[in-house]
């Protein structure tokens, strides 16, 4: 059984999820295989804090563990049947007050659909158990698993594969859409938790990482774009930064700070994997060393042709 997962991410059980989401982020970031290959340690550490996030970073499984209804490793903890008179606890058992589908279901059952499990108990369940028995048991479908998979801006322009590994020690590779959007989950069918009626699905999470040059701005992609006062002021050819590499723009004479260019078909894609435009934003920016006629004429400038920006 998984420790408790509180103590997996070193967190107290009154942390927010803010707190639980940066402690799993710090640890996975610590302990991932691709940062430490052919550590087993390091690998085991990345499943079990996996985990541990698979439960606590999922509002409902949250609430369900601290309520004690889902042990460490996800499972439900049944506790309908103890401690009653007759065959199913004198009324106190896992099924409604007052004879079947009459009262409300107790404790530990809600998420167990009744019409299955009187069918396993009348034989007519797919396992085709004796008539009049228990038959083969619950039939259930998996759980459901969880997990965030960090992405660049490349990745959701470009579209492409990464691989994810999973608590359980499996790795499979995602595919990531072009377009994708930070927070988006992708649903893998069948690569969930085992169980009776198959498999549950995987849900993948998109986040994605903060770029050194490039910002989202609604549908837009954004950069700035650093020029000279001799191109600001003459006009001239700049070299600007793509996701496709290196173009040069023009800037038009007297250009100012603030002002865009459009790269067309350099920004975003769409979901259908169309591409947008690179809005480069101009930023006008002095020599790091002190430049003496530039200061000579500045001063002529200030005395000669006195000038106000205008507040935009």
């Amino acid at each position: 059984m998984a420790r408790d997962p509180y103590q997996e991410l070193g967190v107290s059980r009154g942390a927010s999820a803010d707190e639980i989401r940066k402690a799993f982020r710090k640890l996975a970031k610590q302990h991932h295989p691709d940062t430490n290959p052919g550590d087993k340690a390091a690998e085991e550490r990345f499943k079990q804090v996996s985990a541990a996030f698979d439960i606590l970073g999922d509002a409902e499984k949250k609430k369900k563990f601290d309520a004690g209804e889902i042990d460490a490793d996800g499972r439900e903890t049944f506790r309908g049947f103890g401690g009653g008179q007759g065959p199913f606890g004198g009324g106190q058992g896992p099924f409604s007050q007052g004879g079947f589908g009459g009262g409300r279901q107790q404790e530990g059952f809600e998420n167990i659909d009744l019409g299955d499990l009187f069918s396993d108990i009348l034989g007519r369940n797919r396992g085709g158990g004796p008539t009049g028995g228990f038959g083969g048991g619950f039939s259930a479908k998996g759980q459901d698993v969880r997990a965030r998979l960090e992405v660049g801006l490349e990745d959701v322009i470009q579209g492409g594969k990464k691989r994810i590994a999973f608590s359980d020690g499996r790795t499979i590779d995602v595919s990531i859409p072009k377009g994708a959007e930070e927070g988006q989950t992708l649903r893998l069918k069948g690569q969930g938790a085992p169980g009776r009626a198959g498999p549950g699905d995987a849900l993948i999470e998109i986040t994605i990482r903060p770029h050194p040059i490039y910002r989202r701005e609604g549908e837009a992609l954004v950069m700035d774009l650093p020029v000279s006062i001799p191109d600001a002021v003459l006009g001239g050819k700049v070299q600007a930064p793509t996701p496709d590499g290196a173009v040069n723009v023009t800037v038009p004479k007297g250009a100012n700070t603030g002002q865009s260019l459009r790269l067309k078909g350099k920004g975003l894609s769409d979901a259908r994997g169309k591409r947008g435009d690179l809005l480069a934003r101009l930023v006008l920016v002095l020599p790091e060393t002190p430049d003496a006629e530039l200061e000579a004429f500045a001063e002529r400038w200030r005395k000669d042709r006195p000038y106000t920006p205008k507040r935009r």
